[in-house]
Parts: structure tokens; C-alpha cells; sequence
């Protein structure tokens, strides 16, 4: 790859378009050359101009009015807006990857089909809860085909989410449970995520709970610790914190995620798991598709 940075568009300026902003600004690859949202007054455009980045109020249309200021996009707006952005992208022939739980470009987790995602031109990214479990059930329904049915009880501190996150907690519920039943197969899966309002905020936390006829935990075990030392290569902070157990007839496992600390606080690692994740596509992006240009 050459030495010259290639440029990336983020569409929404809360907390995790800003997020995104500092994990691009760390990199050696990216650079951001348009940093776009509809608030005049948002913290986050404020932070953006003091750094240099070119921003705008005018969400998409500074994207439509100058496409050439990014190769690939990031939306960090909400599942409704992309319904919006999405068509419009695709004309301007960008690469999008997309953090909201829109379920309208390819669902990805990163470590189980980055491959295949990167062969469309729209990624999506599911959600924090579909990042945390899909990898560790698909595990389970490997080693474990008979299990009929697996649950994911996510716990985030309120204060990790933001309007964006509360507006789409809905398709936030319906993609998970649908991300989670096709990528490992299991015939039934519930979801639930509830908001944590303990103070100090309490880190994000995952509860996955399988039904297993003859679980061997052994080898469950082994292959769950395998599979979180991958996602560790990609999301620093995710952790396993309990299990695989044995509690009242359900095989039960724990995952934690401790947010990085570029913008987001530690506790917000429901955040962080998704921008990370996006920064991983982005790079295995540009590695395949943009070395040569």
C-alpha cells in the first residue's frame, strides 16, 4: 500500500461518529476529510474544527456536494437514516460501513465473515450485543449442533447510551435475534439488553445462555478461549469473565467488554466494540481493495 492516506467520511457526530473520528485520527492508514451531522451546535463538530477536520452541518449532502472527500463512508447516524443514505451512497459509488442496526447492507462480524462482507459494497455492522455473542454461539452451535436454543442478556450503563443508541433499541432487538439465528444456526434465540443506571456506570456486559442437551464443557471451553483470544486482536478490551458453566440445566458464559479510551470512557464498551469492529473492516478494506491505487 502507499504511503498516502486514504480519506474516510463519518455521517453522524455523537459519541460514536466520534469515537470513530479519534481511532481515525491514531491511524496510519485514514485520514478523515469529512466529518458530517445536522447539529450546528454539536459537540462533536466543535472537537472536529478544533482539530482540523473538514466538517459539516449538511449530514450526506456535504458527501453528495463533494464526494471526492472520502473513499469509504462510516454511518453513525441511526437505522432510519440509513434507509436514507444507503441508496445515495451506493450512487456515489462508496464503500460504506454501516454502525447502525439498519440490517440493509451484508451483516458482519469481522472474525466470522470479513471475507464475504468485503465482496459488497454496504457492511453492516448488526449491533454491540451481535459483535460481543455471534462469534461465541456460533461456537457453540460448532461444537454443539443439538442446542436448541440460545439466549443473549446484554447490560450497558445509561450513561453509554445516547439518543442513537435509545432510538433504535427496537431493530437493535430484531437484528441481534436475527444476526444471532443465522450466522450459528441455533433454531431459537431471544434477546434482551437493559440499561444499567448504577453509579459509577458498570461496563458493558453479555449473558449468553444455551440450551445443551450433553454439553461437554471441556471442549467448549477450549474452543470459546480460542475464539475470544481472535476477537482480543481487534477489540482490546472484550474479556471472557465467566464460564462455560453448568447452572440449572443451561450452559452459561459471560463476555466483558472495557472500552479503549480513544474518546468514549472505559465503561462505554458497548461503543467501542462497534467502532472497533468498524475500523477492522475499514483496514482489511483498504489492505484487499485500495493497495494498488
Amino acid at each position: 500500500m502507499s504511503n498516502k492516506k486514504i480519506k474516510v467520511g463519518i455521517i453522524g457526530t455523537g459519541n460514536i461518529g466520534s469515537d470513530l473520528l479519534f481511532k481515525i485520527q491514531k491511524s496510519k492508514i485514514f485520514v478523515c476529510g469529512m466529518f458530517t451531522g445536522i447539529n450546528a451546535d454539536s459537540e462533536g463538530i466543535k472537537r472536529a474544527k478544533e482539530l482540523g477536520i473538514p466538517t459539516s452541518t449538511d449530514s450526506i449532502g456535504a458527501i453528495v456536494e463533494n464526494p471526492q472527500c472520502c473513499e469509504i463512508v462510516f454511518d453513525a447516524t441511526s437505522a432510519q437514516n440509513h434507509l436514507i443514505h444507503a441508496p445515495i451512497l451506493k450512487g456515489l459509488n462508496k464503500f460504506v460501513i454501516d454502525l447502525t442496526p439498519s440490517r440493509i447492507g451484508k451483516m458482519c462480524v469481522p472474525i466470522v465473515n470479513i471475507g464475504d462482507a468485503l465482496s459488497c459494497d454496504n457492511v453492516n455492522l448488526i449491533t454491540c450485543g451481535g459483535q460481543a455473542c455471534i462469534p461465541l454461539a456460533k461456537v457453540i452451535m460448532e461444537t454443539h449442533p443439538d442446542t436448541t436454543y440460545i439466549e443473549i442478556a446484554g447490560s450497558i450503563s445509561s450513561k453509554s447510551a445516547g439518543a442513537g443508541t435509545r432510538a433504535n433499541i427496537e431493530e437493535y432487538m430484531q437484528t441481534t435475534k436475527s444476526a444471532l439465528e443465522e450466522f450459528s444456526g441455533v433454531p431459537k434465540a431471544k434477546v434482551i439488553l437493559v440499561f444499567n443506571p448504577a453509579e459509577p456506570p458498570v461496563l458493558m456486559h453479555n449473558t449468553i445462555y444455551a440450551s445443551i442437551p450433553n454439553p461437554n464443557l471441556n471442549l467448549l471451553k477450549e474452543k470459546i478461549t480460542e475464539m475470544v483470544e481472535k476477537i482480543k486482536t481487534y477489540i482490546p478490551g472484550y474479556r471472557l469473565s465467566l464460564g462455560p458453566i453448568l447452572d440449572r440445566g443451561r450452559v452459561v458464559i459471560m463476555v466483558q467488554v472495557i472500552g479503549s479510551g480513544d474518546f468514549l470512557p472505559p465503561f462505554a464498551g458497548n461503543l467501542d466494540i462497534i467502532t472497533c469492529a468498524a475500523i477492522k473492516v475499514a483496514e482489511e478494506y483498504a489492505q484487499r481493495f485500495l493497495s494498488n491505487k
